[in-house]
């Protein structure tokens, strides 16, 4: 705790002469006993570690478990497809994670490259990474803090924190502070300055207590190099689902064997239906279809100004129902704008947006003294400058008054620096052959060194109303989390030196600034309060002012739903996460603080995503379900650690890809049944077939043509189903909810049922047409006979276009569960259109040509068995069509 110590002790303990330094010898056995000062992060995996991790999956292990056995069985053709379905998913994924985690690389990058340090009693400028404890560091404005030090000398110090403690103004340091408090947080640590922080103003010196990994910023870069590779809402569905239908599989397996034990029939024949049942079972697309839909998301994300670095954070935002939001850069414009201007004649609120104002006369006194004491600049929209400054120079070009123009017209000719005792900055310019004082600061020290009032252009003495005024619009501003700043002038006939400057002064008034919030994200959390979505603000800077945005911005109404990083130090982790929903607002926080929220957060089963830019949003970003940083202000350390980069810094664009999230989940969960309906049409068919003594329907490679072939072009096409208008009007989805909720097992198990019936009824026609009803039974030698062939083979081509068919025109009764394919639009989704149609030309060719149609135990169909195929397989479609107009009859009745 060296806030806590003086400085004169943290020399001591740290053995070095401040006005000496370190000798070489002595920075040289420190930097090998503590190591060159820079952050270290894990080794990357590689490509082919990568590769391997996206076979983890139950899914793929069943999958590779049928290849295995088609090789087994001599089925190379099939063993081939599924492998290539295998590695064409692997591929996907590490392409699309290749951009893994560079946070800790990031924040490499961000450590100033040199340094300035006394050593052997010269001041020398050095490679940061030979920075070492003890070492003295000359710091002046504009130089980055190498790494985390004790001041020992401070004048008027500015140090720019807001990347590691979000505080949107630079904090003034002051070496000869004492901090006793252990729980002090990082933004009020006045005597301390932080590796990658920004020097902005004055000097100092200080010593160097923390290197590398030690420092603040080092401890995020740990936070960061832990595991914590969560699935997604999708992943574990998608896994549940894989070891669902491995066991399936295997049962299928087992029950196969019993009834052909049972039933005497010959084993080898048996495995060999077994394994077209198991494949059956399987969609084998399923997790190629998934990606593949994902990676359409992320290229629409994309469009939206979203860039998604991990395909499945595209469906996580869909279930997201809790936003934690950093505050500034992310709902505030990070930048101080004045937004109340008083006078002793007039008080004015001043919009957000720019626009050019009319300063009535007392009023144009006041911008105009602000401007001339100020050193900031702002050209071509752009200020450089203290912050506060620039927002005063920022305020005079709006009232016409630029500072180019007004510092031509007066030229400052001597100036008072601002002190951090005094809290005052004075200027002397020169006027029409006259001289003129401008000095701003705190208005009380201001009223203390004045004289005189400016009421309606007219000097007159201040009296103790005045004062009462003054103070009590200041007191009114600052419970409104207004940062206030008063203006005062005196005349003079000649220059006079800084001394006797800021004396007998006349008072003009105080301005009120704000990092505002941006003008559209009220609209944008207004939004995602209807869609069920709560947001939470959680910022480094001060309560009041953190309470001023979120009431504004409708995140919360009261100071009772805001905390401090110091009140949640007083909780145990049971009591907070107890107590988290009662809050909307957490201020002066550190990172570590930001975790424990997100954690609380999440205990209680919330899906929780992290908006952030800053160093200090990082962690936080990380453990998150879903991390969204800003693109064009965040810092790459939180690019690198998040899920998802907003290309425009704009919340609304968050409220956005929720939506989309929300429709690419629905999306998946439409794909997802209408292939389980499809594959269960098939166990049926087989299943059946074998219970009946029925030769088995369709060969296994029918049953793998259609499965890769034939139902993924549709079930692509439902992946990228036009969005749900009314999606963000309802709840985010229960993150535990299964793909067979609301009803949707039901369809699977309908839809399932018809297309396997009447398949088999198809079969059952194809051999009646022959001549052989195989409701009688069928002896051995008729079995082995050519005609018998000849009919199966029919019988076959009619069952295997009759499933084919039916599960493309059952893809359009998929798009909605409740609206019929006419109110949705027919033609609305071309994409499904064209799917159905291409399916439809496939199933032709393979029974036509003759090298694909022997290949597929397959023949060529007449227009007359066309019609008889084309009227069994609309059957399930117009089936499911008019269960949702009975049952959306039933509800309105039921009202």
């Amino acid at each position: 705790m060296w806030f806590s110590k003086p400085a004169e002790e943290a020399l001591k303990e740290l053995n070095v002469n401040p006005s000496q330094g370190l000798s070489s010898a002595e920075a040289g056995s420190r930097l090998d006993k503590y190591g060159p000062n820079k952050l270290k992060g894990k080794p990357g995996k590689s490509l082919l570690a990568k590769f391997l991790a996206q076979l983890q999956d139950m899914l793929i292990y069943v999958l590779l478990g049928a290849a295995v056995i088609t090789v087994f069985i001599r089925e190379y053709a099939d063993a081939i497809i599924i492998l290539l379905v295998v590695i064409l998913n692997a591929v996907i994924g590490v392409v699309q994670e290749s951009k893994a985690e560079k946070a800790v690389e990031a924040l490499q990058k961000m450590t100033t490259p040199r340094s300035l340090v006394r050593r052997d009693g010269e001041v020398k400028e050095i490679n940061s990474e030979d920075v070492v404890p003890g070492d003295i560091i000359i710091l002046d404005a504009g130089r980055f803090i190498p790494a985390d030090i004790r001041l020992i000398e401070s004048a008027n110090l500015q140090i720019e924190e807001s990347a590691l403690t979000g505080e949107s103004v630079p904090v003034t340091k002051d070496f000869s502070a004492l901090l006793p408090d252990p729980k002090t947080p990082i933004g009020d640590k006045t005597n301390m300055a932080f590796m990658s922080t920004l020097v902005t103003y004055g000097r100092g010196e200080g010593v160097v207590v923390e290197t590398a990994m030690e420092t603040e910023i080092g401890k995020i870069a740990k936070i960061l190099d832990e595991d914590n590779d969560e699935l997604t809402p999708l992943q574990k569905r998608l896994d549940e689902l894989g070891k669902t239908l491995g066991y399936i599989a295997i049962g299928i397996c087992v029950l196969i064997f019993a009834i052909a034990l049972f039933q005497k029939r010959d084993l080898f024949e048996m495995f060999l239906t077994a394994i077209s049942l198991a494949v059956a079972a399987i969609p084998e697309g399923l997790a190629a279809i998934v990606a593949i839909v994902l990676a359409l998301g992320v290229t629409r994300m994309s469009k939206i100004n979203a860039i998604v670095k991990k395909l499945p954070a595209v469906e996580t935002l869909g279930s997201v129902n809790i936003i934690c939001s950093d505050k500034t850069g992310t709902l505030t414009q990070n930048k101080m704008t004045v937004v109340k201007t008083h006078t002793l004649s007039n008080q004015k609120d001043l919009p957000v947006d720019m626009g050019t104002l009319i300063p009535e006369a007392d009023e144009k006194e006041l911008v105009r003294s602000f401007v001339l004491c100020s050193d900031a600049t702002y050209e071509n929209g752009t200020g450089t400058g203290d912050p506060t400054e620039v927002a005063l120079v920022v305020m005079g070009e709006r009232f016409g008054l630029p500072k180019n123009t007004l510092n031509n017209a007066h030229k400052r000719v001597g100036e008072k620096p601002f002190d951090s005792d005094r809290k005052l900055m004075s200027t002397l310019n020169e006027e029409n052959g006259k001289f003129r004082v401008h000095t701003k600061g705190a208005i009380d020290n201001l009223l203390r060194l004045s004289t005189t009032a400016l009421v309606n252009g007219q000097i007159v003495p201040i009296t103790e109303d005045i004062k009462k005024n003054l103070l009590k619009a200041a007191e009114e501003m600052s419970d409104a989390a207004l940062r206030v700043l008063g203006v005062a002038f005196k005349d003079t006939a000649s220059a006079i030196n800084a001394e006797e400057m800021e004396k007998e002064l006349t008072i003009v008034g105080i301005v009120g600034m704000i990092d505002p919030p941006r003008l559209e994200v009220k609209d944008s959390i207004k939004e995602a309060k209807a869609a069920g979505i709560t947001p939470i603000m959680i910022t480094g800077d001060h309560k009041n002012t953190a309470v001023a945005i979120a009431k504004e911005l409708g995140i919360a109404d009261s100071i009772d739903q805001s905390l401090t990083g110091a009140e949640i130090d007083e909780m145990s982790d049971e009591e907070f996460s107890g107590k988290i929903n009662d809050y909307r607002v957490f201020a002066r926080v550190s990172p570590e603080h930001k975790v424990k929220i997100v954690r609380a957060f999440k205990s209680h089963g919330n899906i929780v995503s992290m908006t952030g830019d800053g160093v200090n949003d990082a962690p936080s970003l990380k453990y998150a379900d879903i991390g969204v940083a800003m693109g064009i202000t965040g810092t790459d350390v939180a690019k690198g650690a998040s899920d998802m980069i907003l290309t425009d810094d704009n919340f609304t664009t968050i409220v956005n890809a929720i939506e989309e999230g929300r429709n690419i989940y629905n999306n998946i969960k439409k794909s997802v049944i209408f292939l389980l309906s499809c594959n269960l049409g098939e166990v049926v068919a087989i299943l059946f077939s074998i219970l009946f003594f029925w030769p088995v329907p369709l060969a296994a490679t029918q049953l793998l043509w259609i499965n890769l072939i034939t139902d993924s072009l549709p079930a692509i096409a439902l992946g990228v189903d036009p969005g749900d208008k009314d999606v963000m009007k309802r709840k985010p989805r229960n993150p535990k909810q299964s793909f067979f909720a609301e009803g949707s097992g039901t369809r699977a198990v309908i839809g399932g049922l018809l297309i396997g019936l009447l398949t088999l009824a198809a079969f059952y026609y194809g051999m009646y047409e022959h001549g052989y009803n195989i409701f009688s039974g069928l002896a051995k030698d008729i079995t082995e006979s050519a005609d018998y062939n000849t009919a199966l083979i029919y019988a076959r081509t009619m069952a295997f276009v009759v499933l084919a068919a039916s599960q493309l025109f059952y893809s359009l009764s998929m798009r909605n569960p409740e609206k019929t394919i006419f109110q949705i639009g027919f033609f609305s989704n071309k994409f499904l259109l064209g799917a159905i149609v291409v399916g439809l030309l496939l199933q032709e060719l393979v029974i036509s040509i003759p090298f694909l149609a022997k290949a597929f135990g397959v023949h060529n169909l007449s227009l007359m068995d066309w019609g008889i195929v084309i009227v069994f397989a609309l059957i399930p479609f117009v089936v499911n069509e008019l269960i949702k107009v009975f049952g959306r009859a039933g509800k309105e009745a039921g009202k």
